[in-house]
């Protein structure tokens, strides 16, 4: 009979989503509440619940999804999300354009998803 040992001290399984440093640091800190991101097929599998790791070059912070909302585009999903839950430390404009440096208008089609998320203690 086969038995596989305890996952003792193994991560616990999470999505997992690259992201720059400047908004890293925030998620870890507990400032930063709602992550957005275009809605393509990956975000379309994100459920409230969800464990979600955000990944920094060689750094990791575990996060749980506490609700998801998606929206036609940016301006729309600026018009209903709290611009201080997304990033406390710019305005709405400025993060309009940073996100805009990052997602070309044909990702943007695609529609948007604001993710809620809180820090997970696992």
């Amino acid at each position: 009979m086969n038995s596989r040992p305890a996952d003792l001290g193994q991560r616990p399984r999470a999505h997992e989503m690259g992201i720059y440093k400047r908004y890293f640091d925030l998620i870890a800190s507990g400032e930063k509440t709602t992550e957005i991101r275009v809605n393509d097929s990956s975000r379309k599998r994100l459920k409230e619940g969800d464990l979600l790791r955000f990944r920094c070059r060689d750094e990791e912070v575990l996060t749980r999804v506490t609700r998801i909302a998606r929206y036609s585009d940016f301006d729309e999903m600026f018009a209903h999300e709290p611009v201080s839950s997304v990033n406390p430390t710019a305005s709405k404009q400025d993060q309009l354009r940073n996100i805009r440096e990052i997602y070309p208008p044909e990702r943007e089609a695609l529609g948007v998803v604001a993710i809620g998320i809180e820090l997970a203690h696992t």
